[in-house]
């Protein structure tokens, strides 16, 4: 089944394209736009400069910039698409106890076909990365969007997909009130890997690749590969950048003279014959030992 998916999506076409020249400048200024403001190369030079607390502070923070990137791009190559309409904000669905059982008792056929009470709350809660809504076809897809899935163990990634389904049963009705009456007949789940490994097309978890499925736009996925080797282009830059400052500042620094205060040209004067000699003062070597214990 999953061969026939990938193939049918490989030869699968669409009227709108995207052109990655057409829409080069407008991906250079994402990129600027979150790189600039905690990758530039001044705040690695701060951090190179107040020590390695600092330094993996700012490497913590590459992965999360990426992935706001991602979600920023994708949400840009939506609006290429008149049909959709893509929500980022405000986006924090409850997982109630009965959404999670519904999930848990039952195929993920069954349960597109439910929905429930976006009032009901709930402790639990999940938030997407983008809920994309297609008002043609009605369906509307909830997304999540990860760098990598490297580190994911098998049951972590079970748990997330039935905690976007529990989620997704509230999406028709939460649409309907709170987003100017949206209509929808099913939703979706769907987690996208920008590295393109450990997918599993039929269980929801699609290859970046895919991108260009979801949004209906060809080319989609070609852009988005764009955006992430462009990104880290610009944040290896930065940080070269900022080593080689580094560099330069700490080889220009003056150095603390450590020569003793009677040298004169680097030749210190011989000691007089009326002056002690260092040399003369016996010296115990030996090895290190305990204190002596007192003796009562």
């Amino acid at each position: 089944m999953t061969a026939n998916i990938i193939l049918a999506a490989a030869t699968a076409s669409y009227d709108l394209t995207v052109d990655l020249e057409d829409i080069r400048p407008a991906l250079d200024h994402l990129v600027s736009e979150v790189v600039s403001t905690a990758l530039s190369s001044a705040t690695f030079q701060r951090a190179l400069t107040a020590g390695m607390d600092d330094i993996a502070s700012v490497m913590r923070a590459v992965p999360a910039a990426e992935g706001r990137l991602l979600e920023k791009g994708i949400a840009l190559l939506a609006k290429y698409n008149p049909d959709l309409i893509v929500l980022t904000d405000n986006l924090r669905l409850p997982v109630t106890k009965a959404a999670a059982e519904l999930v848990a008792m039952n195929e993920a056929a069954l349960v597109k076909a439910l929905s429930l009470d976006a009032d009901s709350g709930g402790r639990k809660s999940y938030t997407p990365d983008l809920l994309i809504i297609n008002r043609s076809t009605k369906i509307g897809h909830l997304v999540d969007v990860k760098r990598s899935l490297s580190s994911y163990e098998v049951a972590r990634i079970t748990e997330l997909k039935n905690r976007m389904l529990a989620a997704a049963l509230v999406v028709p009705d939460l649409l309907y009130k709170e987003h100017r009456r949206l209509h929808v007949e099913e939703v979706r789940v769907v987690i996208l890997n920008a590295e393109n490994q450990r997918t599993d097309i039929d269980g929801g978890v699609w290859p970046l690749t895919h991108l260009d499925h979801l949004l209906e736009i060809m080319g989609a996925g070609e852009v988005i590969a764009h955006l992430r080797e462009l990104f880290q282009r610009r944040v290896e830059a930065n940080w070269k950048s900022a080593l080689n400052d580094h560099r330069l500042d700490t080889s220009n620094s003056p150095m603390i003279s450590r020569s003793d205060p009677t040298e004169h040209n680097g030749v210190r004067p011989r000691p007089s014959e009326d002056e002690p000699s260092a040399s003369r003062t016996p010296v115990s070597i030996g090895f290190a030992r305990p204190p002596r214990i007192a003796m009562a």
